[in-house]
């Protein structure tokens, strides 16, 4: 299952400076980066290779309800207990009790599968769909955990691409300060296809052997690269002569 490789990437944390210099390259009615050797984005493919996810699957949909009534009866039927959620939105779930009670399951069969179900909204809410907290995880999700033998099914891969178009399209707005995305794919990707902006030689790292993501998740950053500005990726960009493909 896709879920298990995903679960063995380390969260990459944000960087603004990195973050700024691409998003500034962002164009949303193409949904492409405009760069000077040509267009450029995150495919489905990309998707496949660095998260480890399948690409066909069904689509995910559905309405948004986000009464406490609604997230505590999914809540119940899906982990068998109420959640903790956060003071000022009600529709949002602790990442870090989420990860505290799946710790502490039992491995009897149906509690192995709680389990299952509490590992999946973790990435969720931590990898593939996060918020500008990390923090918490919409309720809006916990439906697609309800019927266990059709979680694998769904197509998780298109709904995360989707996700950072969208955060990708906001966060280009003059009036955006913030943005929230899959940060592990857009910098992984962006690794992988201009390493003059990655933090480290991709010849040091692991063979890229899927996920892609694996070989990037505990890579040590240099002093150097953290304390680069924005206007230093800008120029990193500026200067490309091609992009891997």
């Amino acid at each position: 299952m896709g879920f298990y490789h995903v679960s063995r990437i380390g969260v990459i944390r944000g960087f603004y400076s990195l973050l700024a210099a691409l998003v500034e390259r962002w164009r949303p009615k193409t949904h492409t980066f405009v760069l000077p050797v040509g267009e450029v984005t995150v495919t489905l493919e990309d998707v496949a290779h660095i998260f480890g996810l399948p690409i066909d699957g069904e689509p995910m949909s559905g309405w948004i309800n986000n009464s406490s009534d609604f997230l505590q009866s999914q809540s119940i039927a899906i982990f068998g207990r109420k959640p903790e959620v956060s003071s000022s939105s009600k529709s949002y779930i602790k990442l870090g009790s989420v990860r505290r009670i799946r710790d502490a399951e039992p491995l009897d069969t149906e509690s192995i599968r709680r389990k299952v179900r509490y590992s999946i909204f973790y990435l969720l809410g931590s990898t593939l769909f996060t918020d500008k907290s990390t923090a918490y995880a919409h309720a809006k999700y916990l439906p697609l955990l309800r019927d266990f033998e059709r979680i694998h099914t769904y197509s998780w891969e298109s709904a995360c691409l989707a996700h950072l178009y969208r955060a990708l399209c906001r966060a280009s707005r003059y009036d955006t300060k913030e943005m929230d995305d899959p940060l592990n794919l857009l910098f992984v990707w962006a690794w992988e296809r201009m390493p003059c902006i990655a933090p480290i030689l991709r010849q040091t790292l692991p063979p890229a052997e899927i996920p892609v993501a694996m070989r990037w998740s505990y890579s040590e950053r240099t002093t150097a690269w953290l304390l680069k500005t924005a206007a230093r990726f800008r120029q990193d960009i500026d200067y490309i002569e091609e992009v891997n493909i």
